[in-house]
């Protein structure tokens, strides 16, 4: 699995994660960070690239900053110089 993926993945179960724990469906919170429910899925799944401002979204409506939300164990085990 690319690292990429991984990193996919592990923001896709954080979000997914700060979500359960405040008890909101994936319906109604992809309705209040005004994204589609597929495209919300996708997110949660792992399988998508989210922009930036569509993190930033999720995080608002989480209720956290952007810098929280991300705030991730690495996923990436070998380091590549960037």
């Amino acid at each position: 699995m690319s690292d990429k993926k991984k990193l996919q993945i592990a923001i896709g179960n954080r979000i997914r994660a700060l979500r359960e724990a405040k008890g909101v469906s994936q319906q109604n919170f992809a309705h209040d960070c005004e994204i589609e429910k597929s495209n919300y899925h996708r997110i949660e799944a792992g399988n998508t690239n989210p922009t930036i401002y569509t993190l930033h979204r999720i995080a608002f409506n989480l209720g956290i900053t952007l810098s929280e939300l991300v705030a991730i164990e690495n996923p990436q085990e070998t380091k590549k110089g960037y």
